[in-house]
């Protein structure tokens, strides 16, 4: 069973994703996130608005609409550019991506293939209550470009300058041909991404191994009119590599991959990815890419308004140039269950399943429960210990089946540690609480347990 498939089996056994609609034979490319799945998903998502938003001051936020104008796609190109190489089986009729294939050959079936077409990933849909005056519009393939129509907006409505940076998560959509890989490539997806604003300096001459981080520039009293492009795209480049490692992310399963000028977007001057690997393979998961001013360019020409950002130090005006980072919400989420999973033989010949998530995306901090649920003052003081710590922690309480197999199911669950009340408890006001990576076990005061639980889940 490879990686995919454990993660899949997990996920639905205990709650972090299910097939959507699954009771009428799903929808493919469809998923919904459980119980578990989306606390790791809202924790995943609240560490990136931290590091992008709240802990800078050179970026805001913003949440934008996910159906626009059909003139917004038009101008970023996507009615024109973003579309897959479509075959389709002569024998079975069965359809495939042209780039995904081995061979030339039908996979299903080993029947003749129809020449590549390309097929637009635009999700279509229709606005309005006339039959056959309805706008036909889409939803968002990519959530950019709410950012970059709103540039002017966020400038005459904040203290903003540049450098700077919008930041963005919500949901996109696209029409995959073949939608797989459990949630990794999918019909409806979040994305969490920067849109950071630069000067347009360029040096045709810039080199690697002349770089120094912008920010230790910038404080160092360098002008930043005077800082390359380039500077803030590998700037960019390693402060997402290194917000992955921050949560845990094992170092030897990340890399980047560069884009050859063949693979670049329409819209891109340099691109990278960083990759995540699953079982041997390199499978993408964020995307740095500068855009140069296409963009802004492109809704200036099509808008027709001035999208030119006015420096009011030099009196001069200009299209910024943007460095992005867009990363899959559903994606990371996947790969970090990935990177968490283990499978432990234990002494005495037992095995256990655990996710060794980082507390910080842990989907419950804590699990409380009695030693024996048939014993009422157990059970009290268990209840009054959960109700005091869910006031802070996202806790859970469990009392069904033996200790053993709470623990089990806990280690299943990503939870960082497990609080016994036990008769001990009664008499010395003091709980057992087990960490789920090394299964230690610490007699901790109920007086101390809060701050004993906020320390380690630093």
């Amino acid at each position: 069973m490879d990686s995919f498939e454990k993660i899949a089996s997990l996920a639905k056994r205990r709650g972090f994703i299910y097939p959507g609609s699954e009771i009428y034979g799903g929808l493919a490319g469809t998923w919904d996130y459980g119980p578990l799945g989306t606390e790791l998903k809202r924790n995943l998502k609240n560490e990136f608005w931290r590091s992008m938003v709240q802990f800078r001051d050179d970026v805001v936020g913003i949440d934008a609409a996910i159906v626009m104008n059909p003139k917004v796609w038009e101008a970023s190109g996507h009615l024109e550019s973003f579309s897959d190489p479509l075959v389709e089986c002569k024998k079975c009729h069965h359809r495939f991506r042209a780039d995904q294939l081995e061979k030339s050959v039908c996979p299903d079936c080993s029947g003749e293939l129809t020449a590549p077409k390309q097929f637009n990933l635009m999700v279509e849909t229709y606005l309005g209550v006339v039959e056959g005056e309805k706008l036909k519009t889409y939803l968002r393939g990519e959530i950019t470009q709410g950012v970059h129509v709103n540039f002017k907006n966020v400038l005459s409505s904040t203290r903003v300058k540049l450098p700077f940076g919008i930041a963005q998560i919500g949901k996109a959509f696209r029409n995959e041909i073949t939608p797989g890989g459990f949630t990794f490539r999918s019909r409806e997806f979040e994305q969490m991404e920067l849109q950071f604003y630069v000067h347009p300096v360029r040096n045709k001459t810039w080199n690697m191994s002349a770089y120094q981080s912008p920010i230790d520039r910038i404080s160092n009293g360098i002008n930043p009119k005077e800082i390359d492009s380039m500077d803030w795209f590998e700037y960019w480049k390693e402060e997402r590599l290194k917000w992955y490692y921050s949560l845990g992310m094992k170092k030897e399963n990340l890399h980047f991959k560069e884009h050859a000028k063949d693979e670049l977007a329409h819209y891109a001057r340099a691109a990278f990815d960083i990759e995540y690997r699953v079982d041997g393979a390199w499978k993408e998961m964020e995307g740095i890419h500068h855009r140069g001013d296409w963009d802004v360019k492109r809704h200036q020409e099509f808008s027709k308004e001035d999208m030119t950002y006015f420096d009011e130090e030099t009196k001069e005006r200009y299209l910024p140039y943007i460095i992005e980072t867009s990363g899959g919400v559903d994606r990371a989420t996947l790969f970090f269950l990935i990177d968490a999973y283990e499978e432990e033989k234990l002494e005495g010949g037992d095995e256990r399943t655990v996710l060794k998530l980082h507390p910080k995306l842990a989907p419950r901090k804590a699990a409380v429960f009695p030693l024996l649920a048939n014993k009422p003052d157990l059970v009290k003081l268990a209840k009054t210990i959960h109700d005091d710590l869910k006031k802070e922690f996202v806790v859970t309480w469990d009392d069904r089946g033996n200790i053993g197999k709470r623990y089990r199911a806990q280690d299943e669950a990503g939870t960082p540690f497990c609080i016994t009340v036990d008769f001990n408890s009664l008499e010395k006001n003091d709980v057992t609480v087990r960490d789920r990576d090394s299964m230690k076990q610490d007699r901790v005061s109920i007086k101390e347990l809060k701050s004993y639980l906020v320390e380690k889940l630093k």
